[in-house]
């Protein structure tokens, strides 16, 4: 199979996935991330390559952002939000660090494919990305792609909707973000 038939397979389920998320929880997860002081990042794998570029896209708006494990990482307070990656909601190191800032005080999101997992004892709000899963669960899309690829296009893709949801509810002047660019490149 060539380029052209791969590439608009994957397309089509990235657009499936994105039409099938509930925009009332995306508003919602929007109204968190911007009344936080700081909004901490954590996941495992390629699902923490997706929340760095999320991070660092909101970072571009002015938003104080961090990635857990990161050297200059401060204290999380009950000002804060930490946004818990994980299609599963299983896995160990963000339940581990979910459960930390809840002690804290911390609100917590979870971005996952499973409303059910053993995240939800420690989340305030769940977006799903209702992506296919090893639990068959209703309203999953599948996908032709190997492992978790969906669910992580669609998370950096989703963290890009926010973020122009935010451009366009601040009437940010686009040419003004580069003033927040990394600029030792």
């Amino acid at each position: 199979m060539g380029y052209t038939a791969v590439e608009q397979k994957i397309v089509k389920e990235i657009a499936a996935t994105l039409d099938n998320i509930v925009v009332k929880d995306v508003n919602r997860l929007v109204s968190e991330i911007e009344k936080a002081e700081r909004v901490f990042f954590v996941g495992v794998g390629r699902v923490l390559l997706s929340l760095e570029g999320i991070a660092k896209r909101l970072a571009h708006l002015g938003v104080q952002t961090v990635v857990v494990g990161q050297i200059t990482e401060p204290a999380i307070t009950k000002k804060d939000l930490l946004i818990v990656g994980s299609g599963s909601g299983e896995s160990s190191f963000p339940l581990a660090i979910a459960k930390k800032a809840k002690s804290f005080e911390a609100a917590v999101a979870h971005i996952g494919s499973n409303a059910n997992s053993s995240m939800k004892e420690y989340t305030d709000l769940f977006v799903r990305i209702p992506v296919q899963t090893k639990l068959a669960l209703p309203g999953e899309i599948p996908s032709v792609q190997p492992m978790t690829s969906l669910f992580e296009q669609c998370l950096l893709l989703l963290g890009d909707s926010i973020a122009l949801m935010m451009v366009e509810e601040k009437a940010i002047d686009m040419p003004s973000l580069w003033q927040y660019h990394a600029n030792l490149e």
